[in-house]
């Protein structure tokens, strides 16, 4: 079966495991950590990047930095991982999905203000395919009404919006390293904090709810528990891995957009065609070739093209399932205004193969596959 994902692995990942082991670095927090932090901060130009075991735990730590309370509200895409509502969830926040724009799949926002109430707490743009949101009218709705943006860029490191990289646009950002990631460390993740006045209690919810940051700081003589945390940090033999990938991040985002141009120049003659439909990615937005996806006319051709890709051994899939219609997102949120496009495109939607490393013969082989279910070979 000709796989859908590869996890990356760019050469050096056995060597920088070796020397944590070596060292006798294995907890959170070693030198590999400090580095992948430090690329963080110099990429997103945020105030601190922690690294966290995964991005679903980044996303606990915004929902407390955001002080999210038993009946508040977060508004968020229906169509996301579960990560994204389960944050807040836990807070006891009720989640308001809102419809996502056609073209880009990103949540819309110019239904963002209308769905702002007085127990809105925050809004949490998800920018899907690393393309990123349109951050300018949610931050104006945001501002406007004193409520905090915290952007799930689980899919966007490296992506831009306006020039500005996608998790530098709103309060406080988090990235997943999971193996389908451009980066991975198998599980993992970061959140960047974009104002200084997060940083203290971020680095204490890290820390299990201490001050131990600051003893190691040597800013206290010793370290006690000071409020609610948990274990957040990233191991070190994971940030290890991690950063022999950190090192070379042009190298493969410049490799995954070249595949990702190959598709879309290889599969363009059928969107002429008004067989499917491309990724759309706005002027003003750069991506990094996260992921390559097309739109079928209706659910049965996409059942039928995957099915076709399957018995010639090509693995392609699709997500979500839109939360709003799912048992617990009924249960713990509700969906503002008409579901215009969420449940039509996750209906779709098709994701190809692509990974770093992919070759160009085996998009030609994806391409030649869709085109002869189409009959168009």
């Amino acid at each position: 079966m000709f796989p859908f994902n590869v996890p990356l692995f760019s050469g050096k990942e056995l060597k920088y495991l070796k020397k944590a082991v070596d060292d006798r670095l294995l907890s959170g927090n070693g030198s590999f950590a400090k580095k992948c932090a430090s690329f963080l901060e110099e990429k997103l130009g945020c105030a601190k990047a922690l690294m966290t075991t995964s991005c679903t735990h980044s996303l606990e730590m915004a929902s407390m930095l955001s002080d999210i309370k038993e009946g508040d509200e977060v508004i968020m895409p229906s169509y996301t991982f579960t990560s994204t509502a389960n944050a807040f969830v836990l807070r006891g926040a009720k989640i308001v999905f809102i419809d996502i724009r056609k073209d880009t799949m990103n949540m819309d926002e110019k239904l963002v203000e209308g769905a702002i109430t007085e127990k809105t707490k925050a809004i949490v743009p998800v920018h899907y395919g690393g393309v990123p949101c349109e951050m300018d009218e949610i931050n104006e709705a945001a501002k406007k009404h004193n409520v905090t943006v915290i952007e799930d860029a689980a899919q966007a490191l490296m992506s831009l919006y306006n020039g500005e990289p996608a998790g530098s646009l709103g309060d406080m950002a988090c990235f997943s390293f999971h193996e389908t990631k451009n980066f991975t460390c198998g599980e993992g993740g970061a959140i960047a904090l974009n104002g200084k006045k997060y940083i203290e209690r971020a680095e204490i919810i890290w820390e299990k709810g201490t001050d131990r940051s600051k003893f190691f700081r040597g800013e206290v003589d010793k370290y006690t528990w000071v409020d609610a945390g948990s274990s957040y940090l990233l191991s070190e033999l994971n940030a290890a891995y991690l950063w022999a990938q950190f090192e070379i991040a042009d190298k493969i985002t410049a490799a995954r957009k070249k595949s990702w141009e190959m598709y879309f120049k290889k599969l363009k003659p059928l969107e002429d065609k008004g067989l499917l439909r491309l990724p759309v990615v706005p002027g003003h937005c750069a991506h990094n070739g996260h992921m390559f996806y097309i739109m079928l006319p209706d659910p049965e051709a996409r059942g039928n093209l995957i099915k076709y890709l399957r018995e010639k051994n090509i693995l392609a899939i699709f997500h979500y399932i839109p939360l709003h219609s799912s048992p617990a997102g009924k249960k713990f949120g509700r969906f503002h205004g008409n579901d215009a496009n969420t449940t039509m495109c996750s209906r779709r939607i098709i994701r190809l193969p692509l990974f770093y490393g992919i070759k160009e013969k085996d998009i030609d082989f994806v391409v030649k596959n869709i085109k002869e279910s189409m009959g168009r070979g």
